[in-house]
């Protein structure tokens, strides 16, 4: 009897150390969730769902997206970061996570630390629009104006410590300008008011204008990216316009609870890689004013902690404050 008795011992020994190597391989299991710290119908809830449906399509599992929007994206970085690690739930992240850190002084979550970079999706430069009754009819008179007379131009933003308000600042910071920030609720509101001519400009993605860029109500004086845009090919970009190296843009990507295994977080990249070489994705996104930015989860991370250094100075030499 005793030799049955050992050999079931060892096979349930053997089995507890085999399972949690089964339970990697069989990743994965159901469904995905991925969290957008956003309201539904922006720009970070469709590109999470633009590719979300790629991911799916190649894990065999649906992708579910998480909207939890509130206190300038926290608390959806927060239920991600203390979410469990096994790969399930994932942060569909954009400038906040690098920018937040400093913005915030009682955050419940580290950015730095509390999460694990999957991969970058990609990037788009921000237009600076004025209505189409401003005086400035280029990017250079814009900053004349705003020489010419300090602190009487404004300029709108969704919130302060928002993508378009730190954009704003940056400009401030390398044109050696004084303009008024306007901080909003919100876009929508922020667009109304620069629409009405209430605002002198705003810098803006370009999904949110264009079509009001195409039917005369604003002209877009110049765009923030390295290089001119294909939506927009006759608009400057501010390194043109006589501002060397200026460069802002809002981005996206994907990342995960720190602890997630390695091997998850090396899975979901080789997929995303996959998922971005897709033509038809390509193409959609082209069509938001987004460029792809595909590369490793080293190189996310690596660009992560940039942009977080980057723009500590920016929010430090402004004392910008959330609130």
């Amino acid at each position: 009897m005793k030799k049955p008795i050992l050999g079931i011992l060892l096979l349930s020994i053997s089995s507890l150390f085999c399972a949690p190597h089964a339970l990697a391989q069989a990743w994965p299991a159901k469904p995905i969730h991925i969290v957008v710290p956003y309201a539904a119908g922006g720009a970070v809830d469709t590109i999470a769902r633009i590719t979300g449906q790629g991911l799916s399509q190649r894990l065999g599992q649906p992708v579910i997206v998480d909207n939890k929007p509130g206190a300038s994206a926290n608390i959806g970085m927060d239920a991600v970061a203390k979410a469990a690690p096994d790969g399930y739930t994932l942060l569909m992240t954009a400038n906040a996570l690098a920018t937040n850190g400093s913005l915030f002084s009682n955050l419940t979550f580290d950015p730095q630390r509390d999460f694990a970079a999957v991969g970058q999706i990609g990037h788009a430069a921000l237009v600076i629009v004025v209505p189409a009754s401003s005086k400035a009819q280029t990017f250079k008179d814009l900053l004349a104006q705003a020489r010419a007379e300090p602190g009487k131009l404004t300029y709108a933003s969704a919130g302060n410590g928002s993508s378009g308000h730190l954009a704003g600042e940056a400009l401030k910071q390398a044109a050696h300008i004084d303009v008024l920030h306007v901080p909003y609720k919100g876009g929508a509101p922020a667009l109304t008011d620069l629409l009405g001519e209430r605002i002198s400009f705003m810098p803006l993605n370009a999904v949110e204008v264009i079509a009001h860029i195409r039917s005369h109500k604003l002209r877009a004086l110049a765009v923030t990216g390295t290089k001119r845009m294909s939506l927009l090919p006759d608009v400057p970009t501010v390194s043109e316009m006589g501002l060397p190296d200026f460069e802002v843009s809002v981005w996206w990507g994907l990342v995960l609870p720190a602890a997630t295994p390695p091997r998850v977080v090396t899975r979901l990249n080789a997929e995303l890689q996959k998922v971005l070489a897709e033509p038809a994705l390509q193409t959609r996104m082209a069509e938001l004013g987004v460029e792809i930015k595909a590369g490793s989860a080293a190189q996310f991370s690596e660009f992560i902690r940039a942009e977080t250094t980057r723009w500590s100075h920016v929010v430090k030499a402004g004392n910008i404050k959330p609130d």
